[in-house]
């Protein structure tokens, strides 16, 4: 069982920023951040590989940039440029069997989460 633990949400002001990071007891092929907005479906934000590839969503592309460190059993999602529509509660999670382009995409393909952190752009 991988154990995953969110950190680093919080208040900002639009076009400010923000580092999630999450600590994995083990890294795992695919590990991707999700976010939920209330009232609104979970949403696939950026994923990455073991390779070190990444994936994003539309609606963060060149805004967000996912990485890391396998040294620290940490990854992270770095949010620049922060909208109102960013927020949410955020999610990282792993243990997904492939990470191809659509597959990772779909949060119960994935065996582990976080409980979740919360941002919010305002």
């Amino acid at each position: 069982h991988v154990q995953l633990v969110e950190s680093g949400g919080g208040l900002v002001q639009p076009g400010g920023s923000l580092q999630l990071s999450c600590a994995a007891s083990e890294l795992t092929y695919c590990m991707a951040w999700f976010r939920q907005a209330p009232g609104k479906e979970r949403e696939g934000v950026a994923a990455i590989r073991v390779d070190g590839s990444t994936s994003y969503a539309d609606s963060v592309k060149g805004r967000f940039t996912i990485s890391q460190d396998n040294a620290e059993n940490t990854f992270y999602l770095q949010m620049n440029s922060l909208k109102p529509e960013d927020t949410a509660m955020y999610y990282c999670l792993g243990g997904a069997l492939y990470c191809s382009r659509d597959y990772w995409r779909v949060w119960g393909r994935y065996r582990y989460w976080g409980q979740g952190t919360q941002v919010t752009v305002s």
